[in-house]
């Protein structure tokens, strides 16, 4: 089992098929644990593998403050970091997905290994916006 970082390829055609609408609807990001397989082929959030623990509900969290922007001919989106906070959790990666559009999956973060908080917050920081650094971006 393996969590690989991608922008799942199913967000592809649902963008082109006008299922997501970056900016209105709900995006939520839950965590995985590293028995979870996460990747491009990824389609739709699930509970399989999913962190439980302290200061961690099932579905994760939702994202704050999506914004739509461009840099040359790459648009991207813009977010807050997520926390989970006074929480005991162990991550390996994460699931972006759009819970307005039937939980449909949008990306993969994997971390690299397993991520610890023990009664403290746990925060995936969002890079900084932009059209090479972007999380979500489509050149």
């Amino acid at each position: 089992m393996a969590i690989s970082q991608a922008l799942c390829t199913s967000f592809k055609s649902d963008l082109l098929g006008g299922v997501h609408d970056l900016d209105t609807h709900v995006l939520k990001m839950a965590l995985f644990t590293s028995s979870a397989t996460l990747d491009a082929t990824t389609t739709a959030y699930s509970t399989s593998n999913e962190v439980t623990g302290t200061g961690y509900s099932a579905g994760g969290e939702t994202i704050a403050n999506v914004s739509i922007s461009t840099d040359g001919t790459t648009a991207y989106i813009d977010c807050d970091d997520v926390t989970w906070s006074s929480a005991t959790i162990t991550a390996n990666g994460a699931l972006i997905y759009n819970s307005s559009a039937s939980n449909k999956a949008i990306a993969v973060l994997a971390f690299g290994g397993d991520k610890t908080s023990t009664n403290g917050d746990f925060t995936v920081q969002m890079p900084a916006p932009g059209g090479s650094t972007a999380i979500i971006r489509i050149a």
